[in-house]
């Protein structure tokens, strides 16, 4: 019979780490993959977040087989984009990108993007785009302020993480949550069962919670 292939997590992000863990999955590998994220001219956000999946989930396969452990591997990779009709909005690395992300968001729909590659040993590579709609409040001086003191939106898409205290803006949301974190469950657990991942084995380990 032959051996269940290995999981390589092509991210640093500690947040695609615990939606992984919180769905009983365990990376054998954390390979961060570091490329150029920039938006082509004319790049649409949807086209934007499924390219640079692709391209972190090669990045991520090519350095683990310099280091000899990617032979029987499969490598999970994705990439979230915040949108307002076509404007992608940063990753904001500075609190003047904040800023101006708050801003463009405050009481107007806007859309979250998360691309997922999944790449098999030979390199094929399979994919889910997944889009989710949401609306925020509109936010008064002080949440901003209070918001941006929080430091919470760093390097994060569009400016706040829907996980944290920015999930107080959020009044509708249709689609997937846990694609705006940055993983698509889901989709992603339908890639994983069809390249023989075993998804479902550590379920069978969790302990059974009796009401008292």
């Amino acid at each position: 019979m032959a051996s269940r292939p290995e999981l390589i997590l092509a991210s640093a992000s500690p947040r695609r780490l615990a939606l992984l863990n919180q769905i009983g999955i365990e990376p054998e590998h954390l390979v961060a993959a570091h490329i150029d994220e920039t938006p082509e001219k004319g790049e649409l956000p949807r086209k934007l977040a499924q390219r640079l999946a692709d391209q972190k989930a090669l990045a991520a396969q090519l350095k683990a087989r310099e280091s000899g452990f990617a032979d029987t591997a499969v490598v999970l990779a994705a990439d979230t984009v915040v949108a307002v009709g076509r404007r992608i909005l940063p990753k904001a690395e500075t609190i003047e990108e904040a800023s101006d992300c708050l801003r463009m968001l405050s009481g107007r729909a806007h859309r979250v993007f998360t691309g997922v590659t999944l790449m098999t040993p030979s390199g094929a590579q399979k994919r889910r785009l997944v889009e989710t709609r949401l609306r925020f409040k509109r936010l008064s001086p002080r949440e901003m302020e209070s918001y941006l003191a929080s430091a919470e939106w760093r390097g994060k898409a569009g400016g706040y993480a829907i996980q944290g205290i920015a999930g107080a803006f959020v009044v509708k949301l249709t689609g997937s949550y846990s694609s705006v974190v940055g993983l698509p469950l889901h989709e992603t657990v339908s890639l994983l069962a069809g390249e023989g991942y075993p998804v479902h084995f550590n379920w069978l380990n969790q302990s059974t919670l009796t009401a008292v």
